[in-house]
């Protein structure tokens, strides 16, 4: 797969991280395999998620093809980028041609990046994971990677302005490949996968370098004024019925 938009995006990015200062720190890249496919699993707390997961498997020299919104791929600005980048458009009322899409990819030995969790939290804790990472995963025989981010929320989230403040820390950690196989019960595995992931975001927020207690970018469970998972999945189904009536 020609790559001719992937690379310059690639060094805009890091030199944007360079203008910005930003203080990332990689963990667990050796997982990251050189060659062949692998479906890496990542927490979504914010806007620029796809750049900072992206980011992650560079260490080990390999692009990210992400599933992100098909309204993206529209758009004037961020269309031709994502296409360029061979990034996969996910119709959620035609789910089967993006599905399929990622399949091809894996079997080609791309990295596939997803989000189970399907939207953002505004929690910053795990929502409830989607089943089709670990099937997606069983199809294409391929390890699931599981990845968490920490820090970018406080850079461009839900319900707050952007933030690009200089010398920010962002964490990113790779934890070891999960094997899924077409006999496991899907059900089973997106539980282990998402309990892996729990443990993996509450050691990263642990070990973070900064805990302002009441900071709005904290989970409630950490002492921040995040809202609850409770809450958030209030402020969910509200924001759900907004766009519908929109729609009407």
């Amino acid at each position: 797969m020609r790559d001719l938009v992937y690379p310059p995006v690639v060094a805009f990015a890091k030199t944007a991280f360079t203008v910005l200062d930003l203080k990332i720190r990689r963990t667990g890249t050796e997982h990251v395999p050189r060659t062949g496919g692998a479906l890496i699993a990542i927490n979504h707390i914010s806007y620029v998620d796809f750049i900072l997961g992206g980011y992650g498997a560079l260490p080990a020299k390999r692009l990210v093809r992400f599933m992100a919104k098909e309204v993206l791929f529209r758009n004037r600005y961020s269309g031709p980028l994502m296409r360029g980048m061979h990034h996969i458009p996910v119709d959620r009322e035609a789910g089967a041609a993006s599905y399929q899409q990622a399949l091809d990819h894996l079997a080609a030995g791309e990295l596939v990046g997803v989000f189970p969790e399907a939207t953002i939290s505004r929690s910053f804790e795990l929502k409830e994971f989607k089943s089709g990472t670990v099937r997606m995963a069983a199809e294409a025989g391929v390890p699931v990677l599981p990845m968490i981010l920490w820090g970018t929320q406080r850079m461009f989230t839900k319900d707050h302005p952007r933030d690009f403040t200089r010398h920010r820390p962002i964490s990113i950690s790779i934890g070891a490949p999960i094997t899924v196989t077409p006999d496991d019960d899907p059900t089973e595995a997106t539980t282990h996968l998402r309990s892996t992931m729990s443990g993996m975001l509450d050691e990263t927020i642990r070990s973070y370098p900064e805990q302002p207690a009441g900071a709005w970018w904290l989970p409630a469970a950490y002492g921040g004024s995040a809202p609850t998972p409770e809450e958030a999945q209030q402020l969910d189904l509200e924001e759900l019925a907004r766009r519908a009536a929109k729609r009407q």
